[in-house]
């Protein structure tokens, strides 16, 4: 099996962003998909009502209670398992997800602020709900991978000082560079690049232009290098979300050698 290179630009508990390589665009695309598609996330699915005299109707509620994200950690659970929660807020008051009391301490609100309604003076909100374990192509609001996305690592070479004449006109680049010095000896607004740093575009406000003042410079797609940026709703961190959807992956290539074995 070939390896493969990770190297992480930032990294937080619910959003990353890191570089992968060798791969194919097939494979970077077939990542991005299990991550949104094929990790499951428990999500409340239905909803029994024992009183809500609020202006809201049910299925408005019911809406809104599925949007919550869920924690939902990693092989404890099989899909279409079902965990309850319940709910008891009576105004003045507003209703927040925190509020959810679960009957399985491993599935809780992954944020306790999110407002489900405002509720006046005798106002009453009172309910049960099931929660499902499923995955993103099923239904959107069990895709954990809030955000995902990908784009070519681009290399930046810096071959020479500007024309003495040029104008120096602003160059756009969104994502993430890797720096490529030609000559050592060539300084950058009093730095040398280094070869092989990764720089996120935020740092220089995207233009290259600010990076590289007065200098010529090229830019180049680096073959079979992706950058991701990877933000999650709280279900899991960014590492369980990458890890189990590179997993799926690996359990359908298995599944397809062993079809076409037999």
């Amino acid at each position: 099996m070939e390896d493969y290179e990770v190297q992480f630009v930032d990294r937080s508990e619910r959003s990353a962003r890191f570089v992968v390589r060798p791969i194919t665009p097939a494979f970077a695309n077939g990542i991005r998909r299990a991550m949104i598609a094929d990790v499951p996330t428990f999500s409340i699915d239905t909803v029994r009502f024992i009183e809500n005299s609020s202006v809201m109707f049910d299925e408005q509620i019911g809406l809104r209670l599925g949007l919550v994200p869920l924690t939902t950690p990693p092989g404890e659970f099989e899909r279409g398992d079902e965990v309850t929660l319940s709910l008891d807020v009576e105004g003045p008051e507003t209703a927040y997800s925190g509020d959810l009391v679960s009957s399985d301490e491993l599935v809780q609100p992954a944020d306790e602020n999110i407002p489900i309604i405002d509720l006046k003076e005798e106002q009453r909100l009172e309910l049960e709900a099931d929660a499902v374990l499923d995955v993103g192509k099923e239904h959107a609001k069990h895709q954990g991978g809030v955000a995902v996305s990908y784009r070519h690592l681009q290399a930046v070479e810096v071959v020479g000082d500007a024309g003495e004449f040029d104008d120096e006109e602003p160059e756009i680049l969104r994502g993430v560079i890797e720096e490529q010095a030609a000559d050592a000896a060539v300084e950058t607004g009093g730095y040398e690049p280094e070869n092989g740093q990764l720089v996120p575009t935020e740092a220089f406000e995207h233009d290259l232009t600010n990076r590289y003042p007065g200098k010529d410079v090229e830019v180049t797609d680096i073959d079979g290098a992706f950058v991701f940026d990877v933000e999650t709703d709280g279900s899991f961190s960014v590492d369980e979300l990458v890890v189990e959807a590179i997993g799926t992956i690996e359990d359908r290539a298995t599944e397809l050698k062993e079809s076409i074995q037999l």
